[in-house]
């Protein structure tokens, strides 16, 4: 009686479009196309395990099921959020036991990142001994989530979000199952798709929403608003995404791309990013990138953050775009970056070279005896303010460590540089013709 009363039940709009065949998936040609390698597999007649990573509504569930049909393996789902180890034994004993009787299993884990590393591993020797062959669903990069062990024993596909053509056949599709048209205008049905963001389950909900509407009304964007409701966009400020549009936005503004650059710096803030970590990162990037190209991009990036902390959301981010405008269009230079790593390095590779003896100061007498201080110019003394000493520990050949780029303030910066190493090789060979004369008159 429970299967008839499941078989007269009403089932989502998703469910029912659910495709019955790999040619019915959606955006995902690189995988299941006439080369695609998943194609190839089902051509083979045999399956090996894999990892389907992908945005949600992309059609992972699906692909593991067709997967499991096109070479008659027994299909068997798991939810990583509600399944532990008990359910996995049982699952594994199963699969033995049908393996026995002649039938393979093929084993689909959604959000296979949930498990934790030891459950990850429970799976490997099953899937080396070919009990099951194990499909993995996730939306996190499996690089980060997922075990090495269990990596090397599967393939990584990358399913694709849907784009705009992908999801207009999708609502074809529902149109023909409900024998009419949305109830939309031109202009909200685009609104709609966006809307969906590339999530065709998604945007199915949504549809089925807008079905149940009286169809002889026609919705412009403002009453499609009214009727669904727009959901998050998908970033999870804990996970890859995070990084990625971080990155896309330090990368951008290294590009002198500004508009590129405030696009991820309100897609950050639209998903619910904390500005404070934005204000940090623009910090970073004012030292590293901007440097002394402009010597204000580091006092405009601190004033961004201290006004945004003195007036929180959402005015402050008003100086946080403001802030990231400036290091878009600012001239950029990374010599101060390179020549802090690169200085670094040298104190690592040196040891713990003493200063040369002239430049320390000998408050004692034996200090004294010992030479400390002996023979220091005392540069405002000098011609032009400068005496040319060495400043180098004694054994350590001079290096130059901060190079200028010829953009911006450094420009200057170069300049000076340049005149004082004129002035230093100057210094240098007076004092060299001096030391000459000297050892000449003790002879």
């Amino acid at each position: 009686m429970s299967g008839l009363f499941e078989s007269q039940a009403p089932r989502p709009l998703a469910d029912r479009l659910r495709p019955q065949k790999l040619a019915d998936i959606v955006g995902q040609d690189h995988l299941i196309g006439p080369n695609g390698p998943i194609t190839r597999m089902l051509a083979a007649g045999q399956v090996s395990s894999m990892i389907l990573w992908g945005p949600p509504g992309c059609g992972k569930t699906t692909l593991a099921k067709l997967l499991a049909d096109g070479v008659d393996l027994h299909f068997e789902l798991l939810s990583a959020v509600f399944s532990g180890v008990a359910d996995l034994r049982k699952v594994f004993e199963a699969a033995r036991e049908r393996r026995r009787m002649g039938q393979g299993t093929l084993l689909f884990i959604d959000e296979i990142h949930r498990f934790n590393r030891a459950q990850q591993d429970g799976f490997l020797p099953y899937v080396e001994d070919g009990t099951i062959v194990l499909v993995g669903a996730t939306t996190e990069n499996p690089s980060f989530e997922l075990n090495a062990a269990l990596l090397s024993r599967a393939q990584v596909f990358v399913l694709n979000r849907l784009d705009a053509a992908a999801e207009e056949l999708l609502l074809a599709r529902a149109e023909d199952l409900m024998g009419y048209r949305l109830p939309l205008d031109a202009a909200a049905r685009a609104a709609l798709l966006d809307m969906a963001d590339g999530d065709g389950r998604y945007l199915l909900n949504l549809a089925e929403e807008l079905f149940r509407l009286p169809p002889e009304i026609e919705l412009d964007p403002a009453g499609l608003s009214k009727a669904v409701q727009r959901r998050a966009p998908l970033y999870d400020k804990a996970q890859e995404g995070h990084y990625n549009l971080i990155s896309a936005l330090h990368k951008s503004l290294r590009g002198s791309d500004t508009d590129a650059a405030l696009y991820w710096f309100a897609r950050m803030l639209d998903g619910g990013e904390d500005p404070l970590y934005i204000a940090r990162r623009l910090v970073r990037f004012a030292v590293e990138d901007v440097g002394l190209a402009d010597p204000q991009a580091l006092p405009q990036a601190l004033a961004g953050w201290d006004t945004y902390k003195r007036l929180g959301s959402p005015e402050g981010e008003l100086a946080l775009a403001q802030v990231v405008i400036y290091l878009g269009t600012a001239p950029k230079s990374n010599a101060a970056y390179k020549a802090y790593n690169a200085v670094r390095r040298a104190a690592k590779a040196n040891g713990s070279l003493m200063p040369p003896k002239h430049i320390l100061n000998a408050p004692t007498k034996l200090m004294s005896q010992l030479g400390y201080g002996a023979g220091y110019d005392y540069d405002h003394d000098a011609e032009d303010g400068f005496s040319g000493q060495n400043y180098f520990p004694d054994g350590m050949r001079r290096e130059r460590f901060y190079r200028p780029v010829e953009r911006g303030f450094e420009r200057d910066l170069l300049k000076r540089q340049e005149y004082w190493e004129k002035l230093r090789a100057k210094r240098q060979q007076a004092r060299a013709v001096a030391e000459k004369r000297q050892e000449e008159d003790l002879d």
